[in-house]
């Protein structure tokens, strides 16, 4: 089925590697083509949003980059920007594939969906092309910067300009080609995660292994799942496993952080549900991925009917866990710090359906590539307190690239 999408420019494969994360009504979702798109011009983003998802009520997929911030606070980004992602894009897709347990359905405004089913069936499996092997993965950040950028931040936290910040580091090659569907395969088998996705805008790629769901839409109930806490998986030693997902469900430093950001996304969906609907469902949950166990905690409410797609995508956007405490203040501080513009990395992917339901994920666990200019970034971060370990964050950001490393190397 992938290896039938490189004839389309523009695609979006949603993948959730049968978690059964919160009961998803499918196991793969695919748009391509598209019959309408929105690029909107900075200033008008939310605006037009709102436009055209009124004007289709249709199936929509597409995207939302971190620097959308700029639109939402009076806030700006100079960093150097390798992939170059529109800020916001989404399309009406020509052709959707709702991929279940036992059926595969087609939707699409024109055609015959048995010629779409036998060439699906009819296309071999995708031949790896693998491209030039990438011998050296960069760092904006040595080692010896990135612990004095952390000490810095920390003085930030002492004088109370915030509490809590999510701090990355790129991690990128250049000049270099790759095969993206095959590494996008390799990645899934490294690392398959509920919130996956492979993502194609003209020479632009996104190749996602997301844990993190950023909003979920259902009727009326709106959820949020936040992660902060991450610990080690051991594979080879089972009882040394269990106890790291033991002591980071234990760890005060961890506990503090995650406490942080679900009271930070309790207010953002407290200022677009019914009063007192805003609840917290699961507090400290554990789950484990393959490279990590995670924290991860939902937070739900019952929407005021007034708002808007984009009054709630306004109001809780970008995410807490790629942010900080307070919100506008660590963004701030973010641009200031980092070294390398995010776009689409921390923003989100996903899908609104045409009775307005919607899913999006986090862009997190990722690989971005520009096959224009030959650009490969992964970004990766960590939540900063005045209690960190330097080291220790370091060491996490290595822990959290390792899959995407091997899936380009």
């Amino acid at each position: 089925m992938l290896n039938w999408t490189k004839q389309f420019n523009i695609f979006c494969l949603l993948d959730n590697h049968q978690y059964n994360f919160s009961n998803p009504q499918f196991e793969c979702l695919l748009a391509v083509g598209s019959i309408k798109t929105l690029q909107s011009k900075p200033g008008n983003a939310f605006e037009d949003l709102q436009h055209f998802v009124q004007d289709e009520e249709d199936w929509i997929f597409g995207h939302l980059g971190y620097d959308l911030k700029n639109e939402i606070e009076n806030l700006s980004s100079q960093n150097f920007d390798g992939i170059q992602f529109p800020d916001l894009f989404f399309f009406v897709p020509e052709l959707v594939l709702i991929l279940k347990e036992d059926s595969l359905e087609i939707g699409l405004i024109n055609g015959d969906a048995d010629i779409i089913y036998e060439n699906l069936i009819s296309i071999p499996e995708n031949k790896q092309q693998p491209g030039e092997l990438i011998s050296e993965i960069k760092s904006r950040f040595s080692k010896e910067e990135y612990l004095q950028t952390v000490k810095q931040i920390q003085q930030h936290i002492l004088r109370g300009d915030c509490y809590e910040i999510n701090f990355c580091q790129e991690f990128y090659a250049d000049n270099c080609e790759i095969d993206p569907l095959d590494v996008y395969l390799k990645l899934s088998r490294l690392s398959p995660n509920p919130f996956a996705g492979f993502y194609k805008i003209d020479n632009k790629f996104l190749l996602c292994s997301s844990p993190e769901r950023y909003l979920k839409k259902v009727g009326n109930k709106i959820f949020s799942q936040p992660i902060k806490g991450t610990s080690k998986r051991d594979l080879i030693n089972k009882s040394e496993d269990e106890k790291n997902k033991k002591d980071l469900f234990e760890s005060t430093k961890e506990t503090a952080e995650n406490v942080m950001v679900v009271d930070l996304v309790r207010n953002d969906l407290s200022k677009v549900s019914i009063e007192g609907s805003v609840k917290v469902d699961e507090l400290f949950g554990i789950y484990s991925f393959p490279q990590v166990h995670q924290m991860i905690s939902t937070v739900s409410g019952d929407i005021n009917k007034a708002m808007t797609f984009s009054d709630i995508i306004k109001a809780t956007f970008p995410m807490g866990s790629m942010t900080g405490v307070p919100k506008k203040s660590v963004m701030q501080l973010i641009e200031k710090y980092e070294k390398t513009k995010r776009g689409l990395f921390s923003g989100a992917i996903g899908y609104i359906t045409p009775a307005g339901d919607f899913d999006f994920n986090v862009v997190i666990r990722s690989i971005l590539y520009n096959s224009a200019n030959k650009y490969i970034s992964m970004q990766a971060g960590s939540a900063i307190t005045f209690y960190s370990e330097a080291e220790k964050e370091y060491e996490e950001c290595l822990v959290k690239i390792e899959a995407m490393k091997k899936a380009v190397q």
